[in-house]
């Protein structure tokens, strides 16, 4: 015998044939049907259904206050409604409490604190139940799968799901995940992506949240997690935290930029994503339907990092201002259409990854100055080294007076200098080392005694 209790239970439909045969031999059997088909646990299904029995007594036979209790027998799918009466001393509840006296007509030794049960089981019941019990049922059983819903992916949430896609319907993606059923919304699958029936890949579970209609999973192939979960299931060093991801910018279906970095120098960041002959970065790839994915080397230095991250363009000049969070990059002619990327998505990537706007030019409008080894140097670099050239020329035109008698050094020196026609303090400041020790009778030391003496005469 099974005693059925009132309890929630849930799913999104549940067959007319059950409601049909609910009184005959075949109940068990598709009561265990329906659990499989709705992975919804098989007591508390029948605990539903006994709770839609008593709803459909009290409403045509009893009250609401009754205390009702339902057995089910397992074998023949009969069932028997009892009303539960407390036996007390004196009586107040007229609707669930009997007195001692009355309790012995059922029970001869019933005294008080005992619990009589009374089978009220109306004749031709079973069909009326049956008929009355199947709206209750049918919300009974939807709140249980939405709880076995909510209950079996709450705990996954911000993982990688493996799934089925069920069906496609009018632009409308089902996806099967642990035997339930779930809308793929539009917004958050990828654009360029087709699906159909029978077809595997992963999803990432962002969330799960309860709403007035059920549960409500965010599942997603649009997030920048997604990738990144992907990348921590292929690259183990990533799982062990060896890698670690320091940065993400996605456009779904077109293009991923990742900058990773390594707490081990003998470990190579970029080389374990990429894996042996690209098998690593091959397979995230696959799953995300041919998205191209840049692995760049992370840095501290802004400066590196933004060049890291236009890669496969070279910078030749590039000006940062840290406070706007700006950056001024200058490269050659050919490599600016790399650097851009097709419709704009190197560069906006690039951005996006390193948080500095970024401006590109063409070096022919850089305003400073291109050295020989092909560095070069900023136009407020030069307008510095010109004011500082200015400010040494002016200061040697204030010391034109000085002369070779006023420095500190010997006497001896002081006459070679003379001989050589060497007297203006400003000509020695002019003069290197070697050009000293050409004079004769000047060594190196001497040299740079004399050189050291000509920058302390004000």
């Amino acid at each position: 015998m099974y005693t059925w209790c009132v309890t929630v239970v849930y799913d999104l439909s549940i067959p007319d044939f059950l409601i049909a045969i609910l009184m005959n031999k075949q109940f068990i059997s598709a009561i265990n049907q329906l659990c499989v088909e709705k992975n919804i646990p098989r007591d508390r299904v029948l605990d539903a259904v006994g709770g839609a029995i008593k709803t459909a007594y009290r409403k045509d036979y009893g009250t609401k206050d009754q205390e009702l209790d339902i057995t089910l027998d397992e074998e023949t799918g009969l069932f028997t409604i009892y009303v539960l009466w407390n036996v007390v001393e004196e009586k107040e509840n007229e609707e669930t409490e009997l007195t001692v006296a009355e309790a012995k007509k059922f029970k001869k030794d019933a005294k008080v604190g005992d619990v009589i049960r009374q089978e009220v089981t109306p004749m031709g019941f079973g069909r009326i139940a049956a008929q009355a019990a199947k709206q209750v049922i049918l919300q009974r059983v939807q709140e249980a799968e939405r709880d076995v819903l909510y209950e079996t992916f709450k705990e996954r949430e911000d993982e990688l799901l493996n799934v089925v896609v069920g069906r496609v319907d009018k632009g409308q993606v089902y996806l099967e995940m642990d035997r339930n059923t779930v809308l793929f919304p539009r917004e958050y699958r990828v654009q360029s992506e087709r699906y159909h029936a029978g077809q595997r890949m992963r999803i990432y579970l962002e969330k799960v949240e309860k709403t007035i209609k059920g549960p409500q999973l965010v599942i997603t192939r649009r997030s920048p997690k997604f990738v990144e979960k992907l990348f921590e299931f292929e690259i183990p060093e990533i799982k062990t935290k060896v890698i670690e991801i320091k940065g993400m910018a996605r456009e779904p279906g077109v293009r991923t930029k990742v900058a990773v970095s390594s707490s081990d120098p003998k470990v190579d960041p970029i080389g374990a994503c990429v894996g042996q002959r690209g098998s690593r970065i091959t397979t995230i790839m696959d799953e995300l339907m041919g998205e191209m994915i840049d692995v760049v080397q992370y840095d501290e230095n802004p400066e590196k990092y933004i060049a890291h991250a236009l890669a496969p363009a070279k910078i030749r000049v590039m000006e940062l201002d840290h406070k706007s969070k700006t950056a001024e990059v200058y490269v050659d002619t050919d490599q600016r259409p790399l650097a851009i990327g097709r419709n704009g998505q190197n560069v906006r990537l690039a951005s996006d990854l390193t948080g500095y706007e970024i401006n590109l030019h063409d070096i022919s409008e850089f305003e400073g100055e291109i050295q020989e080894d092909g560095t070069a140097i900023s136009a407020e670099t030069v307008k510095e080294q010109t004011a500082t050239a200015e400010a040494i020329a002016a200061a040697e035109l204030i010391e034109t007076n000085a002369v070779v008698d006023d420095l500190d050094i010997s006497a001896a020196l002081k006459t070679k200098l003379k001989n050589a026609g060497v007297e203006s303090v400003n000509v020695l400041r002019k003069m290197s080392v070697e050009d000293l020790t050409m004079i004769g009778g000047i060594g190196k030391a001497s040299a740079e005694k004399i050189k050291s003496a000509a920058a302390q005469v004000a």
